[in-house]
C-alpha cells in the first residue's frame, strides 16, 4: 500500500539538505545514505548517491527514470548465486 497523497512522498530530508549543498558547490563526490525508505526527488537527479545494503554502500548515479521509486530498489541485499547446479556424473565401470 503506498504512502497518502495528504502526506506526499516520503524524502529524508536530511539527504534532502546534503544533494542541494553538493549540487551548489557542483561536487562530483558520492554522498553515503542508510535511507533506503526515502524516494528519489528530482532534484537528486544528477548526483551520485551510496545507499547501503546491509554490508557495503552501493553507488548509484540518479537519472530521471529514477524519480518516484525509492532507493532501497537499487540497492539489493541478496546475492543471488543460481538454482540448484546439475553438477555432471562421472559413469563409473558396473
Amino acid at each position: 500500500m503506498g504512502r497518502s497523497l495528504k502526506k506526499g512522498p516520503y524524502i529524508d530530508q536530511k539527504l534532502l539538505k546534503k544533494v542541494k549543498r553538493a549540487k551548489e558547490a557542483d561536487s562530483k563526490e558520492t554522498i553515503k545514505t542508510y535511507a533506503r525508505a526515502g524516494m528519489v526527488s528530482p532534484e537528486m537527479v544528477g548526483v551520485t548517491i551510496a545507499v547501503h545494503n546491509g554490508k557495503t554502500f552501493i553507488p548509484i548515479y540518479i537519472t530521471e527514470a529514477m524519480v518516484g521509486h525509492r532507493l532501497g530498489e537499487f540497492s539489493p541485499t541478496r546475492t543471488f548465486r543460481g538454482h540448484g547446479r546439475v553438477v555432471a556424473r562421472e559413469s563409473s565401470p558396473t
